[in-house]
């Protein structure tokens, strides 16, 4: 295990990345991160979802100076939702150093992304075909690059973009780190690593299976909105001794809490803006049992040894595969059964079929569940807890009053009476909270046809009917949501909330 502490990280970075909630690095990060601080060209060769963006984007961010204002990282990617994911990650990991971060491709306004230029960020991360056409207008100059990442070169090469790659890579200076991560090596590939790379180190990760066998896995399809009582309902009826509920920002973290404790669940919970002092009280009050939820958002997924944990709920569905194997790997420990249970919005399809190819099992559908079940199971927790009482505890104190109830009252009815009154009925008082965007479409994971916008149009060599290459151009936009780069914006409010 390599905990980031360990990789002698800036302070700036460091800041960022326990901000982001990462402790361990993974495989692919712990080898290639030293390697990119010497400033060696690396060859990684790795699944998606192992953390790849973070494993180029720290050794990235050390290198900028803030004080030159020329373009000094450039990120090549095969589509604009890779390249928005990718420029999202590297604002995290840039956050502390106030490093400035542009994405450009295609179906987003030119001119708008001239302006964006003028400003003179420190990395951009870009299509193929969006990079030349500025390149060309000479509204993106490379002279002052010194770093050049190629991400997910296999699947540029699927979509017919080498010869774009290669025209870039003229533009840029010779004297120079340049990071190739691909998860397979065509000979095309090898190409370009011998014409543009000096002896590259290659680093390759094998994705193994990551799950845990004595964890059940489940997920929930349903609305955002519908989201909250059935995690109550499933309270109900699961009663679980000890729960972590997983949430993607920090106020949805705050607000959950608050509502589950409204509902008469007791709930905490912790994230990033916690001083550490208040995180350790949390977690020791959660240990020790007194209280039976924990909110948390993934900077709890990471490092933290919690036993007796019975049932974990992803509220949310995690941005990547492996966040889902640190969140569910919290129960089921030491041997003991774990459940695993993720709720996911139509148009998060996506992320579970990623998860499901990445841990190579797939996950049981679970319907909605009820009021009834939910008392129900209500009525079971009390029932073992009073059957419990009569097969283990000493009753003779309270059997004179017990015979002088049966022989005014049916047996039937006092037993029902016992029960109503320990019974916590399913409670409906109404809970407000925001919603959340879904998870931006990943790539990967059983769903390639989707990974750029106008993919239906376009034939195996990456071409659509005009012939051009990018799927990015506004040249060949017709397929292409409106909208530009909200997304982005919006994701970056919600994480410095």
């Amino acid at each position: 295990m390599t905990l980031f502490s360990e990789l002698g990280l800036d302070s700036s970075t460091m800041k960022s990345i326990e901000k982001m909630g990462f402790e361990e690095a993974t495989p692919i990060q712990a080898q290639t991160i030293p390697l990119g601080l010497e400033g060696k060209d690396l060859i990684g060769q790795a699944q998606t979802g192992t953390g790849k963006t973070v494993a180029f984007g720290i050794p990235l961010m050390e290198k900028i100076d803030l004080k030159d204002e020329n373009v000094q990282g450039i990120i090549i990617a095969p589509t604009r939702e890779l390249a928005i994911q990718v420029s999202e990650e590297l604002f995290k990991i840039g956050y502390g150093k106030r490093a400035r971060v542009l994405a450009v491709y295609g179906g987003q306004d030119i001119d708008r992304q001239i302006r964006a230029l003028k400003k003179k960020p420190h990395i951009i991360v870009g299509t193929p075909g969006r990079l030349l056409d500025h390149i060309k207008r000479k509204t993106l100059r490379l002279g002052g690059v010194s770093t050049v990442v190629l991400d997910e070169a296999d699947e540029m090469l699927n979509m017919g973009f080498i010869e774009d790659i290669e025209s870039i890579l003229s533009t840029v200076p010779e004297e120079r780190q340049t990071l190739l991560f691909s998860a397979t090596m065509p000979e095309p590939i090898r190409k370009i690593a011998e014409r543009f790379m000096k002896d590259p180190t290659i680093v390759r990760v094998k994705t193994k299976e990551m799950t845990v066998s004595n964890i059940e896995q489940y997920y929930l399809e349903l609305r955002e909105g519908e989201k909250f009582e059935s995690l109550a309902r499933l309270f109900d009826i699961q009663t679980p001794e000890l729960a972590i509920v997983f949430g993607r920002t920090k106020r949805r973290v705050d607000e959950l809490s608050s509502a589950l404790n409204l509902r008469g669940y007791m709930a905490e919970g912790i994230h990033g803006d916690l001083s550490q002092a208040k995180r350790l009280s949390v977690l020791k009050k959660f240990k020790e049992g007194n209280i039976d939820v924990l909110v948390a958002t993934d900077v709890a997924a990471r490092g933290l040894d919690i036993s007796g944990v019975t049932h974990v709920y992803n509220f949310d569905i995690p941005q990547d595969p492996e966040s889902y194997v640190h969140r569910i790997g919290r129960t089921g420990r030491a041997g003991k059964h774990g459940v695993a249970i993720t709720f996911v919005t139509p148009r998060e399809r996506g992320q579970l079929q990623a998860v499901e190819h990445t841990t190579k099992k797939r996950m049981e559908r679970m319907k909605t569940p009820t009021l009834t079940e939910a008392l129900e199971g209500q009525q079971k927790a009390v029932s073992e807890k009073i059957i419990n009482a009569v097969e283990n505890e000493d009753l003779s104190l309270y059997l004179p009053q017990a015979e002088e109830l049966l022989q005014k009252h049916n047996a039937v009815d006092l037993v029902a009476a016992v029960l109503k009154s320990m019974t916590k009925e399913p409670d409906t008082t109404p809970v407000k909270l925001t919603e959340e965007s879904p998870m931006p479409m990943r790539r990967g994971g059983g769903d390639r046809n989707r990974s750029g916008s106008g993919s239906n149009n376009r034939s195996r060599n990456g071409r659509g009917p005009t012939g051009r290459k990018d799927y990015g151009n506004k040249r060949n936009n017709n397929n292409r949501k409106p909208g530009g780069n909200r997304g982005s914006s919006q994701r970056r409010e919600q994480y410095n909330k």
